[in-house]
């Protein structure tokens, strides 16, 4: 039987940028499976963010934005989200990783909620993106 052996979030730039002051990110979230497949989890997911408030003109968005500050908010992004409606945060979890594994069981792979919520999760920036941010800093890892 194939088994899911991490989680993967792909981030790019997304062309649905409303201004300079703003940068426009999209995620795609997918499960690789030990025979090297993948499948698709979540698609058409993303954030903008951008320079709020009394900023100079010509001000960078980018010079306020690392790896790591998307890498984070990617995983936000792809949950498990805040809970709603008066829920608990276990239930808002529990009902996330379901979730997912209801999408891997229509894909036909099966795994249980409590493997899946502890697999790795990976961010990995496009080429867009890691070419907009530049070489990583010294003694940085990417």
């Amino acid at each position: 039987m194939t088994a899911v052996t991490r989680l993967v979030t792909l981030v790019d730039l997304h062309d649905d940028i409303r201004g300079a002051r703003d940068l426009s990110f999209s995620a795609r979230h997918e499960a690789i499976l030990s025979d090297g497949r993948r499948r698709l989890l979540l698609e058409g997911r993303g954030w903008t963010q951008g320079l709020r408030g009394a900023v100079p003109d010509g001000a960078d968005p980018w010079a306020s934005t690392s790896a790591e500050d998307i890498e984070e908010t990617a995983r936000a992004v792809v949950g498990p989200d805040e809970p709603a409606g008066g829920g608990s945060q276990e239930d808002a979890v529990a009902g996330h990783w379901a979730f997912i594994a209801g999408v891997l069981r229509a894909h036909g792979v099966h795994v249980d909620v409590p493997t899946l919520a502890q697999l790795p999760h990976d961010v990995v920036l496009g080429d867009r993106l890691r070419a907009r941010l530049g070489p990583p800093e010294a003694g940085r890892a990417r």
